[in-house]
């Protein structure tokens, strides 16, 4: 490997880590502590409250305004996410001084804390890999923070309450908090720069507000796909524990099969997608992977409908789980090609809020099918609406093919152009 594939690698595990490093808190402490907290006598709907602590995801939109407008002198978006990464690190330590389980309120107003300071770090710390990585690289950074997305769950929602058991309430914070500090110290040896961008991406870059987002070529039909391809597929692997406990299967072992297992074959699935994305290029890679979606939602119905047990179940969850590593996968490159120069952290933080907003709206919809219906008829109904997902895709997919190849190659040629400001 040459100098500069090396320094690219370096700043994708860079990215990937502190991806996983934002993720981590919010899922162990929305995904991992209800199980302590149920022991420690809290109400269901106790804990149904305390998931409000996550909505601060659903406004990265309006995270995202102040990260734009106020600028620091040179490495802005680097001194956004080291100020924002030093912060969630101090509050995780201020909530790990004490256990809070018997301070309801405490602990959920520092919780709402973290989750804000987490959904804002996040903001800076992907513009910051959009403007740096090359065009080349970002289905790679799609691919690779869909990875740590995945193991950020299994750590968050598993490895974390085996420390917690064995060395008590302060241990899982100290650890994060150590992870957010690795990550801001590799973070201020990186310096900001970019390559240079054509003068359309200038131009471009200097229609403000999120007006200019959508005028982009393709952003409406982007936003459509953004919308729709992956909370359907989420939303049958939120039920997907439900319905393995209805099935008869001990919680322990839903546990290892939607927990650990589940999270592992994401993360492979992810890391797997992004290199058949690069070999199968856009144009085929968004029909095919919406289409493997839809395969593994028909499959896991056919095996609710057929009766097959736990144990077809289990092949069902397996293709559910790899199907969202691939779909997260080609989401999270696809959103780093409709982001503006000078414009990234309000471009992904709109992105990523009509993600976050689909991706809670569609379990609502699923849940009152399961209440009507059963398994049954909420996962026909997941699948039908993946269908026409698949639809849009194969239409979708040669257009943003054109606008991706062009926003790569625009860049090479503007190098070689020495007249190209």
């Amino acid at each position: 490997m040459n100098a500069q594939a090396v320094r690219l690698l370096g700043r994708q595990m860079l990215f990937g880590w502190l991806n996983f490093a934002l993720a981590l808190p919010s899922i162990y402490l929305l995904l991992g502590m209800p199980l302590v907290m149920r022991q420690h006598g809290w109400s269901g709907t106790e804990i149904g409250l305390f998931q409000l602590a996550g909505l601060p995801a659903v406004f990265k939109f309006l995270l995202a305004l102040p990260v734009e407008r106020w600028r620091f002198a040179g490495a802005h978006y680097k001194s956004w996410a080291l100020l924002l990464c030093l912060g969630l690190a101090a509050t995780l330590l201020l909530v790990g001084r004490q256990e809070l389980l018997d301070r309801h309120a405490l602990f959920f107003a520092l919780t709402l804390l973290a989750g804000v300071l987490a959904a804002w770090t996040d903001i800076p710390v992907n513009a910051l890999a959009i403007k740096l990585l090359p065009e080349s690289e970002r289905v790679r950074a799609g691919a690779i923070r869909s990875a740590a997305l995945f193991l950020a769950a299994v750590v968050g929602a598993g490895l974390m309450l085996l420390v917690h058991a064995h060395w008590g309430w302060q241990a899982p914070f100290i650890l994060m908090s150590a992870a957010l500090l690795l990550g801001a110290l590799l973070l201020a040896l990186l310096g900001e720069s970019s390559m240079p961008r054509p003068l359309s991406a200038a131009r471009n870059s200097r229609e403000s507000g999120w007006r200019g987002y959508f005028q982009q070529p393709g952003a409406m039909l982007w936003t459509c796909l953004l919308l729709s391809c992956f909370p359907f597929i989420g939303a049958s692997w939120l039920y997907l524990k439900p319905l393995l406990l209805d099935q008869g299967m001990p919680a322990t072992q839903v546990a290892w099969i939607a927990g650990f297992g589940g999270g592992v074959i994401g993360a492979l699935s992810s890391v797997a997608s992004g290199r058949l994305q690069r070999w199968l290029g856009v144009a085929r890679a968004v029909p095919l992977f919406s289409a493997f979606a839809l395969l593994a939602l028909a499959t896991l119905t056919a095996l609710v409908w057929g009766g097959v047990g736990t144990s077809g179940l289990v092949v069902g969850a397996a293709l559910v789980a790899a199907a969202m590593g691939a779909i997260s996968s080609l989401v999270f490159g696809l959103m780093m090609f409709f982001t503006r120069q000078q414009r990234q952290a309000a471009d992904y933080g709109l992105q990523t809020s009509l993600f976050v907003v689909s991706r809670l709206a569609v379990p609502v919809a699923a849940g009152l099918l399961l209440d009507h219906l059963g398994y049954g008829g909420m996962l026909l109904g997941l699948t039908l609406a993946m269908l026409g997902v698949c639809a849009l895709a194969l239409f979708a997919g040669p257009p943003l093919a054109r606008i991706t190849e062009r926003q790569r190659g625009a860049p090479e040629r503007c190098a070689a152009n020495t007249t190209c400001p």
